[in-house]
């Protein structure tokens, strides 16, 4: 995988698991696990969309919104495992 691959990645991981964060409120973690939620949150809204047939488009705005919503899923699981 090319660097400029991996940056994007990071970036697009980080301001996606950021905008989770802050949708779901009271979840504060570090820059590293803000970029681990954006991408696993990428992976899971990506195959949300797909199986609920929804199609935003292939530009970069939409990959931050698909991994937000993917993180925003994946912060709720976490919270209701955990059971704050």
């Amino acid at each position: 995988m090319a660097l400029s691959s991996i940056l994007i990645w990071s970036l697009v991981g980080g301001t996606a698991g950021y905008m989770a964060e802050w949708l779901i409120g009271d979840v504060r973690t570090g820059c590293l696990s803000s970029i681990f939620i954006g991408v696993v949150g990428a992976l899971i809204g990506g195959w949300l969309f797909i199986y609920l047939g929804f199609s935003i488009g292939t530009r970069t705005a939409t990959d931050v919104v698909t991994s937000a919503v993917g993180a925003v899923a994946l912060l709720l699981l976490v919270k209701f495992i955990r059971w704050d």
